[in-house]
């Protein structure tokens, strides 16, 4: 069972100098791709070991204790992996940029009228975007259009949807 516990500890200690000197050392535990990253290897040590330790003092069967603390280990290594892969991933930070909206669909949030400018809202690349609008006719707010041209930076021309 001390040997158990031993591998738990030194999977923790890996967790916490990976957490604390990780990014000075970027990368030195990282291994075989992101999937297989320093908390990774961290998480399956420390759950096999004291997956193991438990199994091992509920049923004192080595054998036992092996396998339910690599089956702990290997969950909870792959979670940890899985993890640091989409953190690592990141999100979309695309900016939201005018010229790219023709084509996109809008809705019409201040009606436009004959000779003048209303406005639209698109979300774009999950950014909820609000522009000036001109349309070749009058649109009442709620109706569904789509962007034809780029006027400005902060305008555009509406067509309604087909």
């Amino acid at each position: 069972m001390l040997a158990f516990l031993i591998i738990g500890g030194v999977g923790i200690m890996l967790l916490l100098f990976s957490l604390i000197v990780g990014d000075l050392l970027d990368g030195l535990l990282d291994f075989g791709g992101d999937l297989f990253s320093g908390a990774a290897l961290a998480g399956f040590l420390g759950a096999f070991g004291f997956g193991g330790a438990i199994a091992y003092d509920v049923d004192q069967n080595l054998t036992v204790a092996m396998l339910v603390g690599l089956a702990a280990g290997l969950v909870v290594g792959a979670g940890a992996g899985w993890v640091s892969l989409q953190l690592k991933k990141g999100g979309d930070e695309s900016n939201v940029r005018t010229g790219d909206l023709t084509g996109q669909d809008a809705v019409v949030v201040s009606a436009i009228p004959d000779d003048g400018f209303g406005e639209v809202s698109i979300v774009v690349a999950g950014h909820i975007t609000k522009l000036n609008a001109r349309s070749s006719a009058a649109r009442p707010a709620g109706t569904p259009v789509t962007i034809t041209a780029i006027l400005s930076a902060t305008s555009v021309l509406v067509e309604p949807r087909s």
